[in-house]
């Protein structure tokens, strides 16, 4: 995530990896556990499959899962870390969670030949985060209730809002490569990965500055001061992201990247003809966007106070997507009017038949199953299914990906996801073309 609006992320520091030799082993052997799951031919097909949905050819509807509930996954020390190490256990984390995911919720998940060193890229954000109090019902679990404090309340607060700073540690980059290469060069490659997707949602931050409701009342009480409040995010926004195109800190993102709030990039139509592999642009990545908190602001007025002002950021990339949890079946009319749109977030407040026939197999519909199955006090695999095929037998001949998220909890059954991860493939293969 490039901004958490939680916090602030601190620079990077250059110095020196040290590991000790248990850390290593560790790590080692995680990495050849990696490496030879990598090594199979099915992520070529899978990766052939969520080319041919994203270029609306679909073959099948394809499946993946994020977001996952990771305190409650725990089996058989699975997820346990036994690096000493921060950087370590950083990379024993990530490997750990990756082959836990290959070996019990895959789906049609795609795992890479190589490993990603990110470059050591800091922002210094917008200028606020969120004043919060907090309510919980697991102190393991890091989704918690939040009663946002209100920071702003007139025009003179919108000068709150800074424009971010980029910058790249190249020192740090280094290090951390340095580091990579020589515990796992010899098992897979180590490649520098600059930013690929970014996630960007003015509205998912006002609100937290704002307040919700009153956010709410003064898209009628103030839409003058709502108005440049949202400008004002867009060109923070748009100034944080000319550094990245100006110090060629982007990266591609037509692979096994997650697009939006859904599934893979890959697609024939990026990075396009207007290629450089030494300096990647907006052009030639995948875009997004999503106002969740407007679920219920009707269309002109979600028109009015967010597409129109998110055209500016679509308008830069190859592709788009559009939304995230909120319905939007009562505004696919306004979609259409976002350049190069290719995904649409399908939530389950969706009119699953309304949004079938205004959405059809014009664009991909990443239908997001609700989680809160999850969550019952007994676990309904039977119901599970049933809302699954509830929906592939409204979409047939749609372009569909279903997309298992927002998961906070699996009361601690970590089976009931394994389980739903293979009927979802099951069904995906019963309902291909």
């Amino acid at each position: 995530m490039l901004h958490d609006p939680s916090h602030y992320e601190p620079p990077a520091i250059a110095e020196e990896i040290k590991l000790s030799v248990r850390d290593k082993e560790v790590l080692r052997r995680l990495a050849a556990e990696y490496a030879a799951a990598a090594a199979r031919p099915v992520h070529q097909e899978k990766a052939r499959l969520w080319q041919k949905l994203n270029d609306l050819r679909c073959e099948r509807p394809m499946v993946w899962i994020n977001e996952v509930c990771w305190h409650e996954m725990n089996v058989d020390d699975e997820l346990t870390l036994v690096t000493e190490h921060p950087w370590a256990r950083d990379q024993e984390r990530d490997l750990r969670r990756t082959l836990y995911q290959w070996r019990h919720l895959p789906g049609d998940m795609v795992l890479s030949d190589y490993l990603a060193c990110p470059l050591a890229v800091h922002s210094t954000d917008f200028g606020i985060i969120e004043d919060v109090d907090v309510a919980k019902t697991d102190e393991a679990n890091d989704i918690v209730s939040r009663h946002f404090k209100i920071q702003i309340r007139d025009f003179p607060d919108l000068e709150k809002i800074k424009m971010p700073v980029v910058t790249h540690n190249a020192a740090a980059t280094e290090f951390r490569y340095q580091a990579m290469c020589e515990v796992y060069g010899d098992i897979l490659p180590v490649r520098k990965v600059g930013q690929t997707h970014i996630w960007f949602t003015p509205w998912d931050y006002l609100i937290r500055w704002w307040g919700v409701a009153e956010a709410m009342v003064d898209l009628v009480e103030r839409p003058e001061l709502v108005h440049a409040a949202v400008e004002r995010m867009v060109d923070a926004w748009m100034i944080e992201l000319d550094q990245f195109e100006a110090i060629n800190l982007l990266a591609l993102d037509c692979n096994n990247t997650r697009i939006g709030s859904g599934g893979y990039g890959y697609t024939q139509h990026l990075p396009g003809e207007e290629y450089d592999p030494a300096c990647v642009h907006p052009r030639n990545m995948w875009g997004c966007s999503n106002a969740q908190v407007f679920s219920s602001v009707s269309p002109p007025m979600h028109w009015e106070f967010a597409i129109q002002h998110e055209l500016r950021w679509l308008a830069r990339w190859g592709l788009t997507y559009y939304g995230c949890c909120e319905p939007l079946d009562q505004k696919i009319d306004l979609l259409r009017r976002i350049p190069n749109l290719r995904k649409v977030s399908v939530t389950p407040w969706c009119n699953t038949p309304r949004v079938v026939e205004r959405i059809g197999g014009d664009y991909v519909m990443s239908r997001k199953p609700s989680p809160a199955i999850f969550a019952e006090d007994r676990w309904r695999p039977e119901q599970a299914r049933r809302d699954l095929r509830e929906f592939l037998d409204a979409a047939r001949g749609c372009h569909v990906e279903l997309i298992m998220k927002d998961i906070s909890t699996v009361r601690y059954q970590p089976r009931r996801l394994w389980q739903w991860a293979e009927m979802a493939v099951e069904l995906a293969q019963e309902y291909a073309r």
